[in-house]
């Protein structure tokens, strides 16, 4: 099963209800990370084996640019913010980590919604 880890904009509301869904997630507030630039963010996810969940779309260049590269990051979930609702996010992020393995997200983008 997959560890998420969400970038400081995603909603809490996403979090809770991911809680509630026995899902292991990890905020970057709980972490003491809000500060950080996006790289060093993304570095803190892989250290902790955790896959980022975030609503901007820099870290979509970023991933890229690590996946052409080899430099490893843990996996990276993208969701614009009007793109799906807040209970739509919980569901595809609890299936995403339920069906996932650590290993087959690593170096991985997934976008949602996943309809």
């Amino acid at each position: 099963m997959l560890r998420l880890y969400m970038d400081v904009h995603v909603d809490f509301a996403i979090t809770a209800g991911l809680r509630l869904r026995q899902v292991d997630v990890l905020t970057a507030q709980e972490d003491g990370t809000t500060r950080l630039d996006d790289e060093p963010l993304l570095d803190r996810a892989a250290s902790l084996n955790r896959v980022l969940f975030t609503q901007d779309e820099d870290f979509l260049t970023m991933a890229g640019e690590r996946q052409a590269s080899g430099i490893f990051f843990a996996g990276l979930i993208y969701g614009h913010q009007r793109a799906a609702t807040i209970g739509q996010y919980i569901r595809d992020l609890e299936l995403v980590c339920k069906v996932f393995e650590p290993e087959e997200m690593a170096h991985q983008i997934q976008y949602l919604p996943l309809d």
